[in-house]
């Protein structure tokens, strides 16, 4: 079991979900490329393809021969769905969690639909042209978060997270990585999550293979409930 974070965070992320699944498996909970305890290697530009090759040789080092269960939160999802397209011998099931799957907005025919699509661009752009304001959003965030030392915007990883902001989750592929993975796909999302484009989510539940939990009141954090469902999708 190989558990993937999103932007920002670290391998705390799956605080609710490790204690329910330790006794039925070998749980590796990874810090992705400059997050967490991981390297900031110089020159990185912590692409999807980066990302997923960094995680490819710590499998490697662990001597992980097996395919194993890949999990994926918010990036970390978009970087697991990279994985099993191009490595499909190493993943044997994947689970992704609150995917941030984005199309373009003219690839999107409901006018509100590709507002919302045009609007977490601009988002996206403001935050990472805004240093100062991203930062001080990202400390107010994680004093509310209900777990502790979730999200971290600061000097020290500001450069991973505005690459992997743009590179990881602006400019993506993850729809064409979908319809390439041949293993099983749960996807696990809380129907309140504002961070996903709902053309995405429906677009990707669609697709084969995928097997949609839906979690009501769920928003883009692990929460106790949301880790329940995540552990019976994980099996």
């Amino acid at each position: 079991m190989v558990l993937l974070h999103g932007i920002a965070s670290s391998s705390v992320t799956f605080a609710n979900v490790v204690p329910l699944i330790t006794d039925s498996h070998r749980v590796v909970a990874l810090d992705l490329l400059g997050f967490g305890e991981s390297p900031m290697p110089e020159g990185a530009t912590y692409t999807v393809e980066e990302h997923a090759a960094a995680v490819l040789r710590t499998l490697r080092k662990l001597r992980l021969r097996e395919p194993v269960v890949l999990v994926g939160h918010s990036m970390g999802a978009l970087i697991a769905i990279r994985i099993a397209a191009t490595a499909p011998r190493r993943v044997g099931k994947l689970v992704v969690v609150s995917p941030p799957v984005y199309v373009t907005p003219d690839a999107v025919g409901d006018w509100r639909d590709r507002a919302a699509l045009g609007a977490y661009l601009r988002v996206y752009d403001y935050l990472r042209n805004n240093k100062q304001f991203t930062m001080r959003a990202a400390a107010g965030l994680a004093r509310l978060s209900p777990i502790k030392n979730l999200l971290e915007v600061s000097e020290r990883n500001w450069t991973p997270f505005v690459l992997s902001l743009e590179h990881a989750i602006e400019s993506q592929t993850t729809v064409s990585d979908l319809a390439r993975v041949r293993a099983p796909i749960e996807l696990v999302y809380g129907s309140i999550d504002p961070f996903l484009a709902p053309a995405g989510i429906m677009l990707a539940e669609s697709m084969r293979r995928v097997t949609a939990h839906r979690v009501d009141g769920g928003d883009h954090v692990i929460r106790k409930r949301m880790a329940r469902v995540v552990a019976e999708a994980i099996g």
